[in-house]
């Protein structure tokens, strides 16, 4: 992993943290929900079209 790369998820944390600590759930609530709906759009994209039995 590149540095660049590992720094950006050590940002990642560092903002997760400081939502916990101010108690800010709806805002990590947001931000999970978001990369829940990227990830499944994701899968949709990288599943086949056709169900194979």
């Amino acid at each position: 992993m590149s540095n660049e790369i590992e720094r950006l998820l050590e940002r990642q944390d560092e903002a997760v943290s400081v939502l916990f600590l101010e108690n800010k759930g709806d805002e990590l609530t947001d931000i999970l929900v978001a990369a829940l709906e990227e990830a499944f759009e994701i899968l949709l994209e990288a599943a086949p079209a056709e169900t194979i039995h």
